[in-house]
């Protein structure tokens, strides 16, 4: 009897001749691009330094695009962008010490996101590993230990022979559902000494299928088929499974309302007649969902901002499909299915049956019109003016990046994606700087369409630096940076809390003639001019800035 792993590839005479002779002059950085190549990858981001030159020299014997960022915390923005557009494994390639630490708040963002990022670093030599008194440059005692808390699985090399099985492991741990970054580093004296195997060529490295149990989607198919009011919390586990177009047949078949975390934007069809949209922070909307008898949450954790700040108490009962094992019932009591989005959505679209709610579309509509109206009365016309503005100007095939802003948080709640995987935020672990360098990976993703930047001048000034990047590379990222002058959120959170902001004024540069400095096209808009100037700066080839000065507000929430 001959079983499945009992079967040997045998490789032809030409493979056979091809492994005897391998090309003279390679080393461990070789063995790395080329399994990278193996895997499918095609380009790869970083930043180079001492002890990874190893990898960085071998680029330039390989087929790999390479995108160099300006600070490595920006390539890990970028590559981050990068996965999240292509579902692909994006390859990070770091230095050792400080190179890798300062990448560790673009992992955490992509971790909160399952972006997924594969971040190779460098190591000292193998003599000082571990020991931390050699005295090597850049040495840690355990750098390794430093992510290991950050990203999803940690590899560590320490021979050439386990270059590209290492890599072929944390690709496949990168793209099992939940998606998320891995970390592999390989000492210096490693990627640098002369090998004679043989080339790498095609790895397997087939991610995990993370299928429901059939029992659980059953059950799960039977409360949905009989509820009385039914609803859906579609999360970002939507999006990274590509599984918008199975969520929206199955709230059709289910006649059930839709909400989109601010992770899920995008996640389902913003102007459906059952369409909740995002309006999270808003007490209409989480009574209608606590009025629900079954909620299906998919994707999500109901985390902070998915909960309306943990003030979400529902009162039915609770089916929830989820990819990352610690996030199910994390906290509410649910059924809890142990599943990839797609595929767990797939099988109750197999199982459930038809219902039919004539009054759904009706209290969705009354829903967004107590919505709207609490908005009204806050009398806030510059803030929807500046998102319809966007709107109207950004393609609707065009991805959108933006950073922790003011603008940004009325997106998550009132911005029209209008397509899938097209609104990107920095909402998952909440760090500055993500919107400029995570446009730029989404433009080397994709060359054809222009890519939106959303920044305040606060957070634009942690990624000024890849202005040139963007000119380098001739991308075509048009970066939006709303000038006020200091943290304007933070200026705003302050002063509702002690009645006075502290550490929030910022001196700023001439951001128009900064940009110009770096050959990048700039000029000021203001609220009247946005939307002509925005349309023109994005049908224009490669990069471009537009300043607007204005100081916005946020909308007051509701929790009680």
């Amino acid at each position: 009897m001959t079983h499945d792993h009992d079967l040997v590839l045998r490789p032809t005479e030409a493979q056979t001749a091809a492994a005897l002779n391998p090309p003279p002059g390679r080393n461990g950085g070789d063995l790395v691009v080329e399994t990278l190549q193996g895997l499918g990858a095609t380009t790869v981001f970083g930043l180079p330094g001492q002890h990874a030159l190893g990898m960085f020299d071998a680029l330039r014997r390989s087929s790999l695009s390479y995108v160099g960022l300006r600070v490595e915390n920006n390539a890990g923005f970028a590559a981050d962008a990068y996965g999240r557009i292509t579902g692909e494994a994006a390859p990070l390639l770091l230095s050792t010490g400080p190179g890798a630490l300062t990448s560790l708040a673009a992992l955490q963002e992509a971790a909160a996101a399952s972006a997924p990022v594969l971040a190779i670093s460098s190591q000292v030599p193998s003599p000082g590993i571990g020991g931390g008194r050699h005295g090597y440059l850049h040495e840690l005692r355990d750098q390794k230990a430093s992510f290991r808390d950050i990203v999803k699985s940690v590899h560590t090399v320490r021979t050439a022979s386990q270059i590209p099985s290492a890599i072929a492991e944390a690709w496949e741990s990168a793209l099992t559902a939940p998606h998320g970054p891995v970390w592999i580093e390989i000492p210096q004296d490693v990627l640098l000494a002369q090998t004679s195997l043989p080339v790498v060529t095609a790895m397997d490295a087939t991610p995990h299928e993370l299928a429901p149990r059939p029992e659980l989607t059953a059950v799960a198919a039977h409360l949905l088929s009989t509820a009385s009011r039914p609803a859906i919390i579609a999360g970002g586990g939507v999006v990274r499974s590509d599984a918008s177009g199975k969520l929206l047949a199955l709230a059709e078949k289910l006649d059930a309302p839709v909400v989109t975390t601010f992770g899920g934007k995008g996640a389902f069809p913003w102007e459906h007649p059952l369409s909740l949209q995002s309006w999270l922070e808003d007490r209409h909307t989480t009574d209608f969902l606590e009025d629900a008898d079954v909620l299906l949450v998919v994707g999500s954790g109901l985390g902070e901002l998915s909960s309306n700040y943990y003030t979400f108490k529902p009162r039915g009962r609770v089916v929830q499909i989820e990819a990352d094992l610690g996030k199910l019932e994390s906290n509410h009591p649910a059924l809890g299915i142990h599943a990839d989005a797609r595929l767990a959505l797939s099988a109750l679209l197999e199982t459930a049956e038809d219902r039919e709610d004539a009054q759904a579309r009706e209290r969705v509509s009354d829903v967004l019109a107590k919505v709207r109206a609490r908005i009204a009365s806050q009398d806030l016309p510059l803030e929807q003016r500046l998102l319809a503005s966007i709107r109207e100007a950004l393609p609707a095939a065009s991805p959108s990046f933006w950073d922790m802003t003011i603008l940004a948080y009325w997106a998550w709640s009132a911005f029209d994606p209008r397509r899938p995987n097209t609104m990107h935020s920095a909402q998952g672990a909440g760090g500055l700087g993500y919107g400029f360098p995570a446009a730029i990976g989404a433009a080397v993703a994709d060359r054809t369409r222009p890519v939106l930047a959303v920044s305040g001048d606060g957070g634009a000034m942690y990624s000024i630096a890849e202005l040139a990047t963007a000119r380098q590379h001739n991308l075509p990222v048009t970066w939006l940076i709303v000038d006020d002058g200091g943290y304007g959120i933070l200026r705003e959170y302050m002063t509702d809390a002690f009645d006075e902001a502290t550490g929030t004024e910022l001196a700023r540069p001439d951001f128009v003639a900064l940009a110009e400095s770096f050959g990048v096209p700039a000029r000021r808009t203001t609220s009247e001019t946005l939307t002509e100037d925005l349309a023109e700066s994005l049908a224009q080839p490669g990069p471009s800035v537009l300043v607007l000065p204005a100081l916005l507000r946020m909308f007051a929430p509701t929790h009680l």
